[in-house]
């Protein structure tokens, strides 16, 4: 499926719907305008793609919302060359955020399926990564520390064993709770045994 005029358009409405809800990182929001999230996406939802919903991927796993893509970034406030973790691969699309933004980007999925599918299709549409199959949670210690964490999807507990993996004055962002609600929280690691943690909505 090729990138149409028609898809550019919606790409621009949906950055001012994000721009429009309080996104205003612009490096963020190019981005958002630049990657043809309906690749990203089952054929049975192409022609909502550009809407700011999460979609099914298949292996019980959703392609995130728009806003909350953007808003993690935006919190994890990037720089370029950084080493960033994404726990939680699933389709790609946050990974290929991240990238856009010149990010050294290591990303790790749980789902056999949905890794070997996303190792494929990530660098043949031009997006690489460092990808991994395993247990986000434990993170990957044999390439740590990292600069930045970013946790896709929801956690129940603030992950200790990812916290240790981050640079001292490294950050994490990870949606924290049980059920249906999750809190945005922003971890730094100050020092060894001081952490300091802010939430976000």
């Amino acid at each position: 499926m090729r990138d149409s005029f028609r898809h550019k358009g919606l790409r621009k409405q949906l950055v001012e719907e994000l721009r429009g809800k309080g996104i205003n990182d612009d490096k963020v929001l190019n981005a958002i305008n630049t990657i043809p999230r309906h690749l990203f996406i089952d054929n049975a939802f192409v022609k909502f793609a550009y809407q700011d919903k999460a979609f099914p991927i298949g292996c019980g796993q959703t392609i995130s919302q728009p806003y909350t893509v953007a808003f993690q970034t935006q919190l994890l406030d990037l720089n370029p060359y950084e080493k960033v973790l994404e726990v939680g691969t699933g389709s790609g699309y946050q990974a290929a955020v991240l990238s856009l933004l010149n990010a050294d980007v290591y990303t790790i999925e749980r789902q056999r399926d949905l890794f070997k599918q996303t190792k494929r299709f990530l660098p043949a549409i031009g997006y690489n990564c460092n990808f991994f199959y395993g247990d986000g949670y434990k993170g990957l210690p044999n390439f740590s520390p990292f600069d930045k964490i970013i946790i896709t999807c929801g956690a129940p507990a603030i992950p200790e064993e990812l916290i240790l993996q981050l640079k001292l004055g490294g950050i994490m962002i990870a949606p924290i709770g049980d059920g249906d609600i999750q809190v945005m929280h922003l971890i730094k690691r100050v020092s060894e045994t001081k952490n300091q943690i802010t939430t976000h909505g």
